[in-house]
């Protein structure tokens, strides 16, 4: 073991019981043992023995614990035998040490420090008594006995709680630490599925649509059949360059809120498309995660552009209800002139080359707890998408209110 070694175990080991103190106490023991003047009979026998008891809880305290405090509580009552000897300081040193030391140990159970403390003493008591000490003496030296186990407890009580506070406070650390491992792997995660959700569907259909404009023109000279794909083509980058821009929003946390976020959709739509489309939102605004947000916008978008494709023309409503307080409802209703019920209920809600398609739609809201349904009803097609509203928070667009094209 090497100097630096020996310094840093120094300071990491116990200051108040650990080695350094006991080299120090030791040498104290030995020093008051070799200087002591004449004593009465059977006194240095006594100490002698205390003596190496101590030194048997030095070498035995962490290999053999339970016999090195037994060592240690030896040490502490033997010279509780000989300190009825008047102008014997020796024996009251070696008792204070030692019994000092055992009521700071560590993990040492509180029956066994008052244990000894009681046997002490009485010991003490007893050899006062027959050596026909006065009554000062018999109440002087218990109470100084008394007054240093008291201190003892205290100094063992604190620092206990101490240890505690540090124990605590290390498993608060690991705690948040593996809160912000997981918040980062949840962020990541969701990086993902924006990502993917963007761009493998965008690209994909982009991909599609150019190389079928490429066979067109190269394999059937198909000029406006390969400029109606590149069409299609610059609408599915216009779209996916909209899906990246929101899901940059998302993943910034800077999206703004749905209300105004579907006002602002829909009056794109109705400039895009020329046809009327309501929004109507109910009730005052809750709270939503990003997340569910984006989701039902996306859903929205999804629905209004199949209305479009399926049903040109035909106005369509957007009612944004926040009146149950455990969810926020978003309902997407178009009809479909001079179609049946029946044909109606073949008209997919969402799907097709224009947004994130059935599937996808409802994997992404049941992420957020959410859910989806589709369906005719009563000669209209209808979306309807339910999302957490976990929290509540005033709006300027919570008032319920109707924008019509």
């Amino acid at each position: 073991m090497t100097l630096r070694e020996g310094v840093r175990r120094l300071r990491a080991d116990d200051p108040e019981t650990g080695i350094l103190v006991r080299i120090v106490l030791s040498a104290l023991l030995i020093w008051a043992f070799v200087t002591a003047g004449p004593a009465g009979p059977g006194v240095r026998p006594v100490l002698a023995a205390a003596l190496a008891c101590w030194f048997v809880f030095v070498a035995g305290d962490r290999r053999l614990p339970r016999l090195a405090r037994v060592a240690l509580a030896m040490a502490a009552v033997l010279p509780a035998v000989a300190a009825s000897q008047p102008d014997d300081a020796s024996s009251l040193l070696y008792l204070y040490a030692a019994l000092f030391t055992f009521v700071l140990l560590p993990r040492t159970p509180m029956w066994a420090i008052l244990s000894l403390t009681a046997v002490v003493l009485t010991v003490l008591l007893t050899g006062l008594w027959i050596a026909g000490r006065g009554t000062a003496a018999m109440l002087t030296q218990p109470a100084l006995i008394a007054v240093l186990v008291l201190f003892s407890l205290h100094r063992r009580e604190y620092r206990l709680r101490a240890e505690q506070t540090a124990l605590l406070l290390e498993q608060i650390t690991q705690t948040r630490a593996a809160q912000a491992r997981a918040a980062a792997l949840d962020e990541r995660a969701r990086i993902a599925r924006e990502l993917h959700d963007v761009l493998a569907h965008s690209l994909g259909a982009l991909g599609v649509q150019l190389e079928v404009a490429e066979i067109q023109l190269t394999e059937r000279g198909d000029v406006d059949g390969a400029a109606a794909r590149i069409r299609q083509a610059r609408e599915l980058a216009a779209d996916g360059l909209a899906e990246a821009r929101s899901a940059v929003r998302a993943l910034r946390a800077d999206v703004p809120p749905l209300p105004q976020a579907l006002h602002d959709l829909v009056t794109r739509h109705e400039a895009d498309h020329g046809v009327a489309v309501t929004l109507r939102v109910v009730s005052e605004r809750r709270a939503l995660s990003p997340g569910a947000e984006v989701s039902l916008l996306r859903i929205a978008r999804e629905a209004l552009t199949n209305a479009a494709r399926h049903a040109p023309g035909a106005p369509v409503t957007v009612t944004l209800d926040y009146a149950d307080p455990a969810v926020a409802r978003l309902t997407v209703r178009n009809p479909v002139p001079g179609a049946s019920p029946r044909a109606v209920g073949r008209i997919p809600a969402i799907g097709g080359t224009g947004g994130l398609g059935l599937i996808g739609a409802r994997e992404r809201i049941a992420l957020v707890g959410g859910t989806l349904k589709t369906g005719p009803a009563d000669g209209e097609w209808q979306v309807i998408a339910e999302a957490p509203s976990p929290g509540a928070q005033g709006d300027p667009w919570g008032a319920d209110e109707g924008t019509a094209a």
